[in-house]
């Protein structure tokens, strides 16, 4: 029996052992990635400086077009995250002040992703191989409920998000394989699709009255003496329960809203997303309003 139990306690050495070696090579290659995404190129880069940064979810990716910024003369990148939520928008920009980047507006995307203050888990995991090197990284993701075993259990966070920050993602990065996401200054055009889902029914969604991730990311602003802009972005005609619109001015009075200053479906490749034409009016408006100086 006893040496049955020091067999065991030395399997289970062993893999320990495999797992901080592998959760330290790991983690040393998502150190060298500068290309692929808009996460470690933040993560691992030097002071910028911005005259305009747009943060959000898809609905900022699609909606804001970097390059008609670029021409009136304003230093701008899109830093939009498809499917990301809030809480990873607030994280994206607690990095750039941590990497001392200087930013003298902020444009946010808040309408949709008002009505929750939950981690996107695809986007977040993006984070995590850092989790043990970034303070602030460490400090957003505490009040997490999984945090304890995603920071202290070797290897844990590659293991459990193997799709994203996986073995196939270490490849990638491995053989200097590139994305689209930092192209155009992170602008991700759209195209119309016969088949885009025109239809759409926010009837049962509500902001919430405070959202935490929402309000870190406006104290933020004021404390960096940073320019803050939160718009809401446009929905095509069909939408049913438009007046949700409506509920964010109500509890967010200082949000702009611009959810109809598009809306003709031709202007949409689906129901919440412009396509590049109606991305390109949308921003014309945005920069007649708050950029014409």
């Amino acid at each position: 029996m006893k040496r049955f139990l020091i067999y065991i306690l030395k399997i289970l050495v062993i893999t320990v052992l495999i797992a901080v070696v592998l959760d330290g090579l790991y983690t040393a290659v998502f150190f060298k990635s500068q290309n692929r995404g808009k996460i470690e190129t933040v993560v691992n880069s030097k002071p910028q400086n911005y005259d305009v940064v747009i943060l959000g979810s898809s609905r900022a990716n699609n909606h804001f077009v970097s390059e008609m910024f670029e021409e009136k003369g304003l230093k701008t990148f899109n830093y939009g995250m498809s499917g990301g939520h809030l809480f990873e928008a607030s994280l994206m920009l607690k990095l750039m002040i941590e990497r001392k980047y200087q930013i003298k507006n902020i444009i946010l995307e808040a309408d949709l992703n008002l009505s929750n203050d939950k981690e996107a888990d695809g986007i977040s995991a993006k984070f995590l191989p850092y989790i043990h090197n970034s303070e602030v990284i460490k400090e957003h993701f505490e009040p997490q409920a999984n945090f304890t075993e995603l920071y202290y259990v070797p290897f844990y966070r590659y293991v459990k998000f193997d799709g994203k920050i996986g073995f196939r993602e270490i490849c990638k990065i491995l053989m200097n394989e590139k994305t689209n996401a930092l192209d155009n200054q992170g602008y991700y055009p759209l195209v119309k699709h016969k088949n885009g889902n025109m239809k759409n029914n926010i009837v049962n969604l509500n902001p919430l009255s405070h959202n935490k991730y929402y309000e870190e990311i406006k104290a933020i602003c004021k404390a960096n003496k940073i320019n803050f802009i939160a718009v809401m972005t446009p929905m095509c005609e069909n939408v049913k329960g438009m007046n949700y619109f409506e509920k964010v001015k109500k509890k967010y009075p200082e949000i702009y809203n611009y959810e109809n200053v598009v809306v003709e479906n031709k202007y949409f490749s689906s129901c919440g997303h412009m396509n590049d034409t109606g991305a390109k009016i949308f921003t014309a408006r945005i920069l007649k309003d708050f950029f014409n100086k």
